[in-house]
């Protein structure tokens, strides 16, 4: 990956995030933008809305490629699909990953960029998250009020190298905010914990993030389940603290007040949520590391007893 060229941005994945960034992306003149999805996706999602305006991305389907017509492989290809797609997602990406690509995941969690690394070799991934947005999907309607906050550099980025730096130039082109933090590693845990709080909890007690801004006792439901990773990011090397779990509640002040976390949007649509990947792993670190995480076992129990009932007969 010696020279540094984003001619070709592919996106898998084109939820609430990933639409929201491909129509920012797509404004950005040289850029040629593709949604990448196997054909039963893309007659599905021929076009979506974005903000009230119709976006129809250019699509790539693996099972459509022939070798006259193929596609150059990916100068960065983002992944923003939900963590129980990622499989099916890297064999329908894998096509369109070459030597130089550079991926960046979106997913929730700690564990996608591992898994990713595994199947197209790490020097390939760079990590990231995103905060402070608000987008929201129902049905092919996406709307958002902020820009969401892409984090994301190499593990460590003190300089950053020039590939970050290639990417963070064009995120400014596209008005995309960004941040390349020294310490990678702290911030994806720090996102992690947000969301072991803030989406298990909305999602059992269908909250918005006006709501955590006004009632103090879903503020202390999300503490708790925040602590348990605090406790166990000091076993896995990562500084975290309880000052960290506060530094959320102004962000959440800062969205619209009637904005929903993505697993009560999921709840809410019957969709398979991503508790696995959020009170699964912390139960199984857990169980690692001797530390007992009362609160995220209970928070996993009740979601998956919320996601059973929409395919179980009530009696």
């Amino acid at each position: 990956m010696n020279s540094i060229r984003l001619c070709n941005v592919y996106l898998c994945g084109l939820g609430a995030l990933g639409a929201m960034y491909a129509a920012q992306l797509a404004a950005v003149p040289g850029i040629r933008v593709r949604a990448i999805a196997d054909a039963a996706r893309i007659a599905r999602t021929r076009e979506v809305s974005v903000n009230g305006r119709p976006f129809a991305p250019a699509w790539l389907s693996p099972d459509q490629l022939s070798p006259e017509g193929a596609a150059p492989p990916a100068d960065l290809l983002i992944v923003a699909v939900k963590w129980h797609q990622l499989e099916a997602a890297i064999a329908t990406m894998r096509p369109f990953v070459g030597p130089a690509t550079t991926i960046i995941s979106l997913l929730n969690g700690i564990a996608s960029e591992e898994v990713l690394g595994r199947a197209f070799g790490a020097e390939h991934l760079l990590t990231a998250l995103v905060i402070e947005t608000d987008a929201m999907k129902r049905g092919d309607e996406i709307r958002f009020s902020k820009v969401g906050t892409i984090v994301f550099g190499e593990r460590r980025n003190d300089p950053p190298s020039p590939r970050v730096e290639a990417i963070r130039a064009l995120f400014g082109r596209a008005a995309i905010p960004c941040r390349v933090p020294r310490d990678m590693q702290r911030e994806l845990w720090w996102k992690f914990m947000l969301n072991v709080g803030i989406n298990q909890i909305s999602a059992v007690l269908h909250t918005t993030y006006g709501s955590f801004s006004r009632l103090p006792q879903a503020r202390e439901l999300m503490r708790l389940a925040c602590r348990e990773v605090v406790r166990l990011a000091e076993c896995e090397g990562i500084a975290l603290a309880e000052e960290d779990i506060e530094g959320f509640f102004p962000i959440f002040a800062r969205l619209s007040p009637g904005g929903k976390p993505s697993m009560l949007q999921d709840v809410e649509a019957h969709r398979k949520t991503e508790v696995e990947m959020f009170a699964g792993t912390v139960v199984e670190l857990g169980r690692r590391h001797g530390v007992p995480t009362p609160v995220n076992a209970t928070l996993l129990a009740m979601i998956q007893v919320i996601e059973q009932s929409w395919t179980t007969p009530e009696g």
